[in-house]
């Protein structure tokens, strides 16, 4: 099977390109031929690349380009099935692994200011997302969807025009040997060193680019409430709003207490050096990060926004909460400063990743395919 898979900005610290990099290897040993099309393909590996970068001024116009070049590339090439991460009307199979633009700037629109309000109704980028979203899950041509929550799977069944029947729940898969409790507890002691953790202190984790939707801010916010002042957090990924995080630390008087660490392409130090996860995000379909923590058999703190909740169990392998309210995940990061000094939530949290294994989720992909 002649598989083309469409990301216009190959990313390897991306979510939607951990989820093709772990499914890829499962599914070329099912017989897949994978090509990626994309404008650039840094950290694809070995695979085929169609390279498709036509000259653009804007993000507008970016996306517009790359939709139509895109198009023109996987109908040159013959493929069997077309498997789009954007949103770009005629592929085969769309996965919805950046949700749903529409729904998004509902919840943006509801936190706003009028100001804020003014300018996403006047900003053309967002029309044009939403109008490509709309014709996209509209269009006969598409024959499946995969959604990576049961969350993202009924906004997109409220929002538009599609078949029941086209809407396929496959949640992320993790690679259960690279994430381990085993490598966490190797790797426990030099990360903690490199990092200068102190070793009893209690340490959060926030991995994941994008920092304002992801909740960054309300996790800042936490450090410094009274609960929490005792508390490190370590940040992982890329923002180019990084800047005004650091600022937010150091208004907070948390900044000693918060570690910038960039994107990193191996991120199982900063899980080993962690007591737990913290993603109190925004809006986040199924974040990787999240199995890829409990998997290590680090326990994880998400939002009711996340579709990763739909695996948390509040106080056996995480807790779930309200994004934006710092007072709140302030006391959830106590409950789970306290639960961590125990093994059974660590235990938990990795009986419940073994359910996501990468295998069985390029497996079900790989059924979906030949259904189609």
């Amino acid at each position: 099977m002649k598989l083309a898979i469409v990301r216009q900005r190959y990313n390897p610290y991306g979510g939607a390109e951990r989820f093709v990099a772990r499914a890829l290897p499962a599914l070329e040993r099912r017989g897949a031929d994978v090509t990626l099309i994309a404008r650039s393909a840094a950290g694809w590996g070995a695979g085929k690349v169609l390279r498709v970068n036509p000259f653009y001024l804007g993000n507008l116009w970016r996306d517009a380009s790359f939709a139509c070049a895109a198009r023109k590339a996987w109908r040159e090439g013959g493929f069997d099935l077309v498997q789009s991460h954007e949103r770009i009307p005629g592929c085969d199979v769309y996965r919805a692994g950046d949700g749903v633009h529409q729904r998004w700037l509902e919840l943006r629109r509801a936190a706003a200011g009028a100001l804020e309000r003014l300018g996403i109704a006047l900003n053309l980028y967002h029309r044009y997302v939403c109008r490509a979203e709309r014709r996209m899950f509209e269009d006969p041509r598409l024959k499946a969807v995969v959604c990576n929550s049961r969350m993202v799977r009924d906004e997109i069944a409220r929002g538009f025009r599609v078949a029941p029947g086209k809407l396929h729940v496959i949640h992320n898969g993790v690679d259960l040997d690279h994430f381990n409790p085993s490598i966490r507890a190797s790797l426990r002691t030099q990360a903690r060193r490199e990092f200068d953790i102190e070793k009893e202190a209690t340490v959060f984790a926030f991995v994941g680019s994008g920092f304002a939707r992801k909740g960054l801010g309300a996790a800042i916010d936490a450090l410094a409430e009274p609960q929490a002042r005792s508390f490190r957090l370590l940040v992982a990924g890329r923002d180019r709003q990084r800047r005004r995080f650091e600022r937010q630390a150091a208004q907070r008087g948390v900044a000693g207490r918060v570690d910038f660490l960039g994107g990193r392409d191996d991120v199982r130090p900063v899980y080993a050096a962690a007591d737990c996860l913290i993603l109190p995000t925004r809006y986040d379909p199924f974040p990787n990060t999240v199995l890829e923590a409990l998997a290590m058999g680090l326990p994880a703190i998400v939002s009711t926004r996340c579709g990763a909740a739909e695996v948390i169990r509040p106080g056996v392998n995480g807790w779930i909460g309200e994004p934006d309210d710092a007072p709140a995940l302030a006391r959830l990061m106590y409950s789970a400063a306290d639960a961590a000094r125990g093994a059974a939530i660590g235990a938990q949290a990795r009986a419940s990743a073994e359910a996501f294994g990468i295998d069985a989720m390029a497996g079900k992909l790989a059924e979906l395919y030949a259904t189609l």
